[in-house]
Protein backbone atom coordinates (compact mmCIF):
# COMPACT_ATOMS: atom_id res chain seq x y z
CA UNK A 1 0.00 0.00 0.00
CA UNK A 2 2.96 2.31 0.52
CA UNK A 3 3.53 2.54 -3.23
CA UNK A 4 0.01 3.88 -3.78
CA UNK A 5 0.79 6.92 -1.66
CA UNK A 6 3.64 7.90 -3.99
CA UNK A 7 1.49 8.72 -7.03
CA UNK A 8 -1.48 11.10 -7.42
CA UNK A 9 -3.36 9.36 -10.25
CA UNK A 10 -4.85 5.89 -10.58
CA UNK A 11 -7.27 4.15 -12.91
CA UNK A 12 -10.59 2.78 -11.75
CA UNK A 13 -12.10 -0.07 -13.73
CA UNK A 14 -15.86 -0.44 -13.42
CA UNK A 15 -18.78 -1.84 -15.38
CA UNK A 16 -20.79 0.47 -17.61
CA UNK A 17 -23.65 -1.06 -19.57
CA UNK A 18 -22.25 -4.60 -19.07
CA UNK A 19 -18.89 -3.52 -20.53
CA UNK A 20 -15.63 -2.65 -18.78
CA UNK A 21 -14.85 1.06 -18.46
CA UNK A 22 -11.59 2.63 -17.30
CA UNK A 23 -11.30 6.14 -15.96
CA UNK A 24 -8.21 7.95 -14.65
CA UNK A 25 -8.83 9.66 -11.31
CA UNK A 26 -6.83 11.38 -8.65
CA UNK A 27 -7.17 9.82 -5.22
CA UNK A 28 -5.99 9.69 -1.63
CA UNK A 29 -5.66 6.85 0.83
CA UNK A 30 -7.78 6.71 3.97
CA UNK A 31 -6.09 3.93 5.87
CA UNK A 32 -6.01 1.07 3.36
CA UNK A 33 -9.06 2.39 1.48
CA UNK A 34 -8.92 4.46 -1.70
CA UNK A 35 -11.00 7.65 -1.83
CA UNK A 36 -11.99 9.39 -5.03
CA UNK A 37 -14.40 12.23 -5.73
CA UNK A 38 -17.07 12.29 -8.39
CA UNK A 39 -19.92 14.45 -9.57
CA UNK A 40 -23.66 14.09 -9.22
CA UNK A 41 -25.05 11.81 -11.91
CA UNK A 42 -21.64 10.77 -13.24
CA UNK A 43 -21.19 7.40 -14.92
CA UNK A 44 -18.67 6.49 -12.26
CA UNK A 45 -21.00 7.39 -9.40
CA UNK A 46 -23.81 5.33 -10.92
CA UNK A 47 -21.58 2.35 -11.68
CA UNK A 48 -19.78 2.24 -8.34
CA UNK A 49 -22.78 1.72 -6.08
CA UNK A 50 -21.73 -1.34 -4.06
CA UNK A 51 -20.01 -2.71 -7.16
CA UNK A 52 -16.82 -4.69 -7.40
CA UNK A 53 -14.17 -2.55 -9.09
CA UNK A 54 -10.46 -2.68 -9.82
CA UNK A 55 -8.10 0.19 -9.10
CA UNK A 56 -4.63 0.36 -10.63
CA UNK A 57 -1.66 2.64 -10.02
CA UNK A 58 1.78 2.49 -11.56
CA UNK A 59 5.04 4.28 -12.02
CA UNK A 60 7.76 3.60 -14.52
CA UNK A 61 11.08 4.90 -15.73
CA UNK A 62 11.20 4.50 -19.49
CA UNK A 63 14.94 5.16 -19.76
CA UNK A 64 15.82 2.62 -17.06
CA UNK A 65 13.11 0.15 -18.18
CA UNK A 66 11.93 -0.28 -14.60
CA UNK A 67 8.64 0.25 -12.85
CA UNK A 68 5.88 -1.16 -10.74
CA UNK A 69 2.13 -1.66 -10.77
CA UNK A 70 -0.35 -2.28 -7.96
CA UNK A 71 -3.92 -3.49 -8.57
CA UNK A 72 -6.61 -3.48 -5.90
CA UNK A 73 -9.88 -5.33 -6.31
CA UNK A 74 -12.68 -4.50 -3.94
CA UNK A 75 -16.12 -3.10 -3.42
CA UNK A 76 -16.80 0.57 -4.10
CA UNK A 77 -19.50 2.43 -2.27
CA UNK A 78 -20.68 5.98 -1.88
CA UNK A 79 -19.63 7.58 1.37
CA UNK A 80 -22.51 8.27 3.75
CA UNK A 81 -23.46 11.70 5.07
CA UNK A 82 -21.82 11.28 8.51
CA UNK A 83 -18.50 10.22 7.02
CA UNK A 84 -18.77 12.80 4.25
CA UNK A 85 -18.45 15.63 6.78
CA UNK A 86 -15.17 14.18 8.10
CA UNK A 87 -13.76 13.70 4.60
CA UNK A 88 -14.26 17.33 3.58
CA UNK A 89 -10.98 18.07 5.35
CA UNK A 90 -9.10 15.40 3.36
CA UNK A 91 -6.68 16.85 0.81
CA UNK A 92 -8.45 15.54 -2.30
CA UNK A 93 -9.04 18.28 -4.84
CA UNK A 94 -10.38 16.84 -8.12
CA UNK A 95 -8.22 17.48 -11.16
CA UNK A 96 -11.18 17.18 -13.55
CA UNK A 97 -13.39 20.20 -14.16
CA UNK A 98 -16.79 20.49 -12.58
CA UNK A 99 -18.30 19.97 -9.17
CA UNK A 100 -17.29 16.69 -7.51
CA UNK A 101 -19.12 16.74 -4.18
CA UNK A 102 -19.41 12.96 -3.69
CA UNK A 103 -16.81 10.58 -2.30
CA UNK A 104 -16.44 6.97 -3.37
CA UNK A 105 -14.57 4.59 -1.08
CA UNK A 106 -12.90 1.46 -2.43
CA UNK A 107 -12.18 -1.14 0.24
CA UNK A 108 -9.58 -3.57 -1.13
CA UNK A 109 -10.20 -7.29 -0.82
CA UNK A 110 -7.40 -8.40 -3.16
CA UNK A 111 -4.09 -6.58 -3.62
CA UNK A 112 -1.62 -7.60 -6.31
CA UNK A 113 1.59 -5.98 -7.35
CA UNK A 114 4.40 -6.34 -9.81
CA UNK A 115 7.86 -4.85 -10.14
CA UNK A 116 9.47 -4.58 -13.55
CA UNK A 117 13.25 -4.75 -13.48
CA UNK A 118 15.71 -3.91 -16.19
CA UNK A 119 16.99 -6.94 -18.02
CA UNK A 120 19.84 -7.45 -20.42
CA UNK A 121 18.84 -9.14 -23.70
CA UNK A 122 20.77 -12.38 -24.30
CA UNK A 123 22.05 -12.59 -20.72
Amino acid sequence: MALLATVPIGRIVFTEGALPAIQPVNFVLDGDDVLIRTGVGSKLAAAARSAVVAFEVDRYDEAAMTGWSVVLIGRAHAVGRSEHDRLRSVDLVPWALGSKPHFIRITPEIIRGRRISNWVPGA
